[in-house]
Order: C-alpha cells, then sequence, then structure tokens
C-alpha cells in the first residue's frame, strides 16, 4: 500500500469520527491541505529511509497551515520546495484561521525540527534518504476560546476509536517504509509506536522539540543530535 494511500485511508477514516465539548472546531489537513501533504509524500517518502520520527499531531502554526508534520511555513515552502494551495476547512475557527502558505506566524517546534534537518543534512533528499517524518494523529483539536487540546486529552470514549486508526495506519507506513527504527518525538509518540507496532519493532525516543519543554528550550538540536548518535543514527 503506498504512503498516499495510507494517508487518504486515514483521513477517511478519522473524518468518521465525532467529538463532543469542550471540542468545537476540528481540523484535517489530510483534506484541506492534502495537494501539499501529497507532494511531501510523493516527493520525500522513500522506502530506503531508515528511520521514522513520528509526531503526535498538527500544531495550529505548522501542519494545520501547511499540511506537512511540523510544517513551519518558511521551511515547508523555502526549503523542501513545497508551497501547494491550500483550502479551508468546513468549519473554521475565528482565532484559528488557515492562511495557509501565507501564514506569517512561525511554529517554533518545525522550525527547531526542519532546522535542524537543514542545517546537518544540507538538502531535503539528503535528510529523507535516511529519515521520514508522519504523525500519529492527522486531527487537530480546538476549544471555544482557541485552545489547542492534543489527542491524549480526549476522553476515553473519543480517544479510543482515533487511537484504533492511528494505529492501523503507522503499522501500514511502518510496513511500507520498513525502518530500521521508529523514534517517538516526545514520549506520547513513543508509547503509541509500543502500543502499535510489533514487540520486536526497534522503538526509541527523541526530545520533543516544543517551546513548552524547558529542557528543549536549553538547545533541542544538540540534545536530539546526541540522542541519535547514541542510538548509533548519526
Amino acid at each position: 500500500m503506498k504512503a498516499t494511500t495510507i494517508a487518504r485511508r486515514l483521513a477517511r477514516e478519522v473524518d468518521t469520527l465525532s467529538f463532543a465539548e469542550p471540542v468545537t472546531h476540528v481540523y484535517n489537513p489530510l483534506d484541506y491541505a492534502w495537494g501539499a501533504h501529497r507532494t511531501y509524500l510523493d516527493r520525500y517518502c522513500k522506502r530506503e529511509a531508515s528511520v521514522l520520527l513520528l509526531g503526535m499531531n498538527p500544531g495550529p502554526w505548522g501542519m494545520v497551515q501547511t499540511g506537512v508534520p511540523f510544517g513551519e511555513v518558511e521551511l515547508v515552502r523555502d526549503w523542501m520546495g513545497i508551497e501547494e494551495g491550500v483550502k479551508r476547512p468546513p468549519s473554521e475557527h475565528p482565532r484559528r484561521p488557515i492562511d495557509g502558505f501565507d501564514c506569517h506566524r512561525s511554529e517554533v517546534s518545525g522550525r527547531r525540527l526542519w532546522g535542524w534537518a537543514r542545517d546537518r543534512f544540507g538538502s531535503p533528499d539528503a535528510f529523507f534518504d535516511r529519515f521520514f517524518v508522519w504523525n500519529f494523529c492527522p486531527l487537530a483539536f480546538m476549544e471555544e476560546g482557541g485552545r489547542n487540546r492534543t489527542p491524549d486529552k480526549l476522553p476515553p470514549d473519543e480517544r479510543d476509536p482515533l487511537f484504533r486508526i492511528c494505529d492501523q495506519a503507522l503499522a501500514r507506513i511502518v510496513d511500507y517504509l520498513s525502518p530500521e527504527w521508529v523514534l517517538g518525538v516526545g514520549k506520547f509518540a513513543e508509547d503509541r509506536a509500543r502500543a502499535a507496532l510489533p514487540a520486536d519493532t526497534h522503538i526509541g525516543t527523541i526530545l520533543h522539540p516544543s517551546p513548552a519543554s524547558p529542557i528543549a528550550n536549553r538547545g533541542w538540536s544538540e540534545q536530539a543530535e546526541n540522542q541519535l548518535k547514541a542510538l548509533n543514527l548519526l
């Protein structure tokens, strides 16, 4: 099953789910930003990649805007060369508008992750020859005031069916890529990889680049690089 087929199936399946308050808006960039996401998959999802980096779900100024995991606008546009048209979701939160590649806000996590990839490897092809980045959950959840709600904070009756679908999609993309390692970008993603994948899968973690993490704010790139070196992946 091709990566684009896996992503389209994932998008269709999560679109069948419903979520109640405090969630008032749900964005699925695999739908409204499919053009950019498809280009990302077609261009950079290479079966020779030896490491799958697994994120949690789209951030409001990253993948929500660009359709690319951790997709900080400038790095997706100027480094990856992706600038597809992004539509608007059916129900748009007034405090979280979709401006696509016209968005002037920068996602710190994406700037750190993709900025490290650019500085370390130079070209996108050199990075993606060895790594691929996939988000566990494609949905972004917002509360009435615009606050982001992460998937792990959903009630069990909403979270469990969502996680089953996302687990299956993760298993499919790992089967397609056959990476040597699956690394959770943060503890949540590592835990989902361990739940979804066979016990003999090499699973580890690197520090999440979120600015909400005091540790990540003390030189994320160097710390992540050291973690990758400890696993002999650099």
